[in-house]
């Protein structure tokens, strides 16, 4: 369907999704999550992944790590609005840093006798993934590591018995001896 005429040229744009990581550091208050959340969802941004905990309880600072996919200025505008916001510290784009480290932990639960379970076992092997919970007929694994990783190994486990799994977020710092 072609576009109706207009006065001004209008360049159409479009320009890739990216996935970001952003950390931001916030006073340990009550609200604070759900105005930082609330800034996403009312905007319509999608949160893939978010993790928050108090990192230094001395100074009543907590930090946020949220996972979010958008355009390049989608993503800008993202970091703008929470760099505005009172109660934030500050926020830092730990994609463009290039200098991260990315973990998230799973628990994989898994139904299975026979050869699934040898299977189950050996991927698990494999993937540096640990026994936590196993009865006769089940196995709940834990695992650590980036999210691809993570997501392999649950694609690998579907076909043998994947029963359930729970996430924590993705958990993200620099390298290096700097702090944020």
């Amino acid at each position: 369907m072609e576009q109706p005429a207009s006065a001004y040229f209008m360049e159409e744009r479009h320009d890739p999704n990216e996935t970001h990581t952003l950390t931001v550091l916030v006073a340990n208050e009550p609200g604070v999550l759900a105005r930082v959340i609330g800034l996403f969802s009312g905007r319509g941004y999608n949160i893939e992944s978010l993790t928050v905990s108090e990192t230094e309880s001395h100074k009543h600072v907590s930090r946020i790590t949220i996972v979010t996919t958008g355009t390049p200025m989608v993503i800008t505008q993202i970091k703008h609005q929470l760099d505005r916001m009172i109660p934030v510290h500050r926020v830092v784009d730990m994609t463009l840093t290039g200098r991260s480290i990315e973990r998230e932990l799973a628990m994989v639960k898994l139904r299975g006798t026979g050869e699934h379970r040898v299977e189950a076992l050996r991927l698990a092997e494999a993937f540096r993934a640990r026994v936590i919970d196993a009865t006769i007929e089940s196995f709940v694994f834990e695992i650590t590591g980036n999210t691809g990783k993570i997501n392999q190994f649950i694609d690998l486990m579907r076909p043998l018995g994947l029963v359930e799994i729970s996430r924590t977020g993705v958990a993200a710092i620099s390298r290096g001896p700097e702090g944020m």
